[in-house]
């Protein structure tokens, strides 16, 4: 609303733009040079849509098409309601000799205003995913159509999930005449926006920031409002009570412009003593509400209830005022600034007003409308979404029926594959008053079904434990919710207590062979428990897969078959990858995205165990598209962990610590990835240094996986902590650790997984010469691995051939035996695991002649130099200078030496400590506190990987060389 000024002519503050020209600089560069894609960020009220309307009405924008979009805040928004609200404002599509997409025609049903001018729609799918994806092809091909064309999405932080989905699309397929402007706020969290422009091309993705104004902005913004210069003392009072926020600022001097004094703003600072943000917007919001008569008051209050824009007709019905009343009413609302005109529909100015006059009617008057707003929309007025009416029902505190609106809502998300809103409505309605037993266990069941796949199982295992525990319920009933008690305990990163509950929900599922081969099929994986050997996980598949035959259906079918076939890649066995390969390309999974996605990242997870990285590279790319395609936000953080473990073994380490640190943080969700996480972080960490860090990882992931039984991280956490003891000399150490993993393989009884920890045994118990019980584990290693097929189970097996070859003297067998170990994985694209070969290798040559030995040692130098392994790297170049093999520094195509890893003042320290210099003579010869010679020392002995100062010299004297 403009502003009488104080000279009595109007002031608007839309044409004051402060402080934002850099910005507004971007954005116009940004639709000079499409495709691009750009997020506009910031808090409530910093400004995003001011900015924007000031680059729409810039002179960058001319020849273009504008369409703008807004996001409701709805308990559940409208799937891609911000995109077809843009595409309603298309008028005539422009003309053109080529024919239509006829994909466009998936756009007719969901925007019937422009209908007419769309191909006819194509049947439809009964896939939702692939429904979906049509309808996101459709759109992106209307918006290249379009071209060139502005496209605004306001609120973007109140969007759903379908149209994050659709932005991370639309950013991967760019029309090249386009540029997509984002708005959101911050103050909500990370949301997926980021990974969507991260999908963009190169340069096409641009994040606009926006900061509060600083103290001179705000005095230049309140001296265009107010027409006069501010003080020093009153800008910085006001900047101080306000935070710098525009619209905060704004709504302040408007209270002081239409008080009876402004005049003493710019004189008398002590005017601004009692203002505080969130008051001050609470205040004049509220000072105009009250300044409003009773009539309009109730029908802004009763549209402070329906939400941010209002909607005539439901406000006349639920006020039981007549249409010339609400019209005079909204247009008092707008003089009095609490709301403004947008779109043909009066909406309030900012959502922190609609927030401030909602929390300013008395909660029973708040009852009373939005019971009266539940009726009026059952009634046919507006748009009645079963999520919108079970909103209007619970906070009318009608208990009754907020939870059959609540299921309905459930159902119908579950129904566009939105599983964490459906578990989130089902949470409300088991949380509400005076559910009837029967209708609690429904609720229970589908939330379990709901919550497996949208990552609710925290909420969710509490109610569902509490039904079975204090409920006595029907045999199938109770299996079924044990079924899903395990999964989700399985979910939560409890795989013991989820496997036991499944098992003991077999009983009741006797009469359910559906259900119970689902359930068996769940207790045959063999990666989940440690306590169980893979006889057990066998068994369990063949009664899976009589289930299935039984129920005679064939979704059940399949998902045994999945299982199956991982079961025995897990095992090593050539013949899984028929079966995989089958599966992949047969009919059965080409449209089942989840049963794909799922399929694909756990056998890409087996064939990493195997040694197998390039499939597994294959399988992630197809487990990342499918379950892209399909939302399945219970695979995101897995997708995540299983590209980040294909990197680690194929030797791309760049950026990947700094990722796998932020892996199962206390915002990760999926409890059963994290335990894999932490072990990879530690896996790298013993790579690059701190060991002691890397060593507390280890022992962490033992203890957590030793608790909740979960087999594969414990196994490989024990054999990383011993191969860590056996670089730090510390064999006996080393020896005991490694013992422990093969007992846990022994145990399992499946000696592919044996691979890593039997050398890792045999090497420590040969450092002194030949022993018995490596010889007798070779022996059994070697009955294990009949008939199998493993890259790194058969790199394993001749290197502790080797191993014992050279404990026995026999120096050319071992150099063989450790060739091809080498040989394999190289070939296998096993790139940390072929450095250990060639320092294995080299070292054992270098026993025997220096000049033999000495290309392996720098082979192997390179290839933990290509991956920043700074303690691999600095125990070869100690085996270099101990065998007189020069080191080459600057590697020629690899990474920069060590040397240029320390600072000037972290050497000059390591050369003084080198001398022998004690930390107090370093720090008074250099003028330092001696607690900043500490810290110098510790960051050289991480960056330069030596355990101690002893080690400091003749690295020094590498780096100088």
């Amino acid at each position: 609303m403009p502003l009488p000024s104080q000279a009595g002519h109007t002031v608007d503050p839309a044409d004051s733009l402060i402080g934002r020209r850099e910005e507004l600089a971007v954005l116009q560069a940004a639709i000079a040079a499409p495709p691009s894609l750009v997020l506009v960020e910031g808090e409530a009220g910093i400004g995003k849509s001011r900015l924007v309307r000031e680059l729409l009405s810039s002179p960058a924008v001319v020849g273009r098409r504008t369409l703008v979009g807004q996001c409701e805040q709805l308990q559940e928004p409208l799937p891609l309601s911000p995109l077809l609200d843009a595409f309603r404002q298309v008028g005539n599509m422009p003309a053109g000799a080529e024919v239509l997409n006829p994909v466009l025609g998936a756009l007719a049903p969901l925007v019937p205003e422009i209908a007419s001018q769309l191909p006819p729609p194509p049947p439809a799918l009964t896939d939702q995913g692939a429904e979906r994806h049509r309808v996101f092809r459709a759109a992106v091909a209307l918006l290249d159509r379009l071209g060139p064309l502005v496209l605004v999405l306001e609120d973007v932080h109140w969007a759903d999930t379908v149209t994050f989905d659709f932005l991370a699309f639309l950013a991967a397929h760019l029309p090249p005449r386009l540029t997509a402007i984002l708005i959101a706020r911050t103050e909500t969290g990370r949301l997926p926006i980021r990974e969507a422009l991260a999908r963009a091309p190169s340069g096409a993705a641009r994040v606009v920031g926006l900061s509060p104004l600083n103290r001179p902005e705000v005095a230049q913004l309140a001296g265009r409002i107010l027409h006069a210069d501010l003080s020093p003392e009153v800008a910085d009072r006001l900047y101080d009570r306000t935070g710098g926020i525009p619209f905060v600022v704004e709504e302040v001097l408007r209270t002081f412009v239409e008080g009876s004094a402004p005049r003493t703003i710019p004189a008398r600072p002590e005017a601004l003593d009692d203002l505080a943000v969130p008051a001050v917007l609470r205040d004049v919001i509220v000072q105009r509400l009250l300044a409003l008569d009773d009539d309009a008051r109730q029908i802004v209050n009763a549209a402070a209830v329906l939400g941010l824009v209002t909607d005539d007709r439901l406000l006349a019905e639920v006020t039981e005022h007549d249409a010339g009343a609400i019209a005079r009413s909204l247009a008092r609302a707008q003089t009095m600034g609490l709301l403004h005109e947008k779109g043909g529909h009066s909406c309030f100015r900012h959502a922190l007003a609609q927030q401030v006059v909602y929390e300013a009617v008395p909660a029973a008057e708040r009852r009373w409308l939005h019971l009266r707003t539940a009726r009026a929309l059952e009634s046919g007025v507006g748009t009645p979404t079963a999520a919108r009416l079970a909103h209007h029902y619970r906070l009318a505190g009608r208990h009754q029926e907020f939870v059959v609106h609540a299921e309905a809502a459930a159902e119908a998300a579950l129904a566009h594959g939105n599983d964490a809103t459906a578990a989130r409505f089902l949470l409300e309605a088991l949380g509400a008053q005076g559910v009837p037993q029967p209708d609690r266990v429904r609720l229970a069941l589908k939330l379990g079904r709901a919550a497996v796949d949208g990552l609710a199982h925290t909420e969710a295992l509490p109610i569902v434990h509490g039904l079975l525990v204090t409920e006595q319920l029907p045999a199938a009933v109770r299996g079924e919710l044990r079924f899903t008690h395990g999964r989700l305990l399985r979910q939560s990163g409890d795989a013991r207590a989820g496997y036991l509950e499944i098992g003991n929900a077999l009983a009741d599922l006797a009469d359910e062979p559906a259900l119970l081969g689902r359930a068996l099929a769940v207790l045959a994986a063999p990666e989940t428990v440690t306590d169980r050997h893979m006889r057990e996980h066998i068994a369990r598949c063949d009664e899976a897969a009589a289930a299935a035959l039984r129920s005679g259906d064939r979704s059940v079918d399949v998902a045994v078959r999945i299982t199956r076939a991982g079961l025995m890649l897990e095992q090593g066995r050539p013949e899984s990858w028929p079966l995989i390969d089958d599966l992949l390309n047969g009919d059965d999974l080409r449209t089942s995205y989840r049963e794909r996605a799922r399929a694909c990242l756990n056998w890409a997870q087996a064939a990493l165990h195997i040694g197998r990285p390039d499939r597994a590279e294959a399988l992630l790319a197809e487990g990342r598209r499918v379950s892209e395609q399909a939302d399945y936000l219970r695979l995101a953080e897995v997708v995540d962990l299983v590209a980040a473990a294909v990197d680690h073994a194929a030797g791309r380490w760049d950026g990947l610590l700094d990722s796998v640190r932020r892996m199962g943080g206390a915002d990760a969700t999926f409890g059963a990835a994290s335990l894999d996480s932490r072990l990879l972080h530690g896996s790298l960490l013993a790579a690059v240094g701190p060991a002691e860090e890397a060593a507390a990882r280890f022992s962490e992931v033992i203890t957590v996986a030793e608790r909740v039984g979960a087999v594969w991280p414990l196994i490989a956490a024990r054999t990383a902590l011993a191969r860590l003891l056996l670089t730090m000399d510390d064999a006996d150490g080393a020896a005991d650790h490694a013992r422990a993993a093969v007992t846990d393989v022994r145990a399992k009884g499946n000696w592919v997984w044996g691979a890593a920890p039997v050398v890792c045994l045999v090497e420590a118990l040969t450092v002194r010469g030949p022993d018995s019980e490596a010889e007798q584990l070779v022996d059994e290693f070697t009955a294990g691995l009949d008939g199998t097929d493993s890259p790194r189970a058969q790199a394993a097996l001749l290197t502790v051939r080797g191993a014992l070859a050279s404990a026995h003297g026999r120096a050319d067998d071992a150099e063989a035996l450790l060739g091809q170990a080498r040989r394999i994985l190289m070939d296998a694209g096993l790139r940390y695991d072929e450095a250990q070969a060639a320092e294995r290798l080299g070292r054992l040559r270098c026993e025997r002649d220096p000049a033999r030995g000495g290309p392996d040692l720098e082979a192997a130098l390179r290839l933990y130099g290509a991956m920043t392994a700074s303690r691999d790297i600095a125990r070869v170049c100690r085996s270099m200078r101990q065998f007189g093999v020069p080191i080459p520094y600057p590697w020629r195509g690899g990474r920069r030496s060590l040397g240029q890893t320390l600072s000037p003042k972290e050497h000059r320290v390591a050369a003084l400590a080198a001398s022998g210099k004690t930390n107090q003579e370093i720090a008074t010869e250099l003028f330092l506190s001696r607690r900043t010679v500490e810290s110098h020392i510790s960051s050289t002995l991480r960056k330069l990987g030596c355990g101690s100062r002893k080690e400091l010299a003749p690295m020094l004297l590498d780096i100088d060389a």
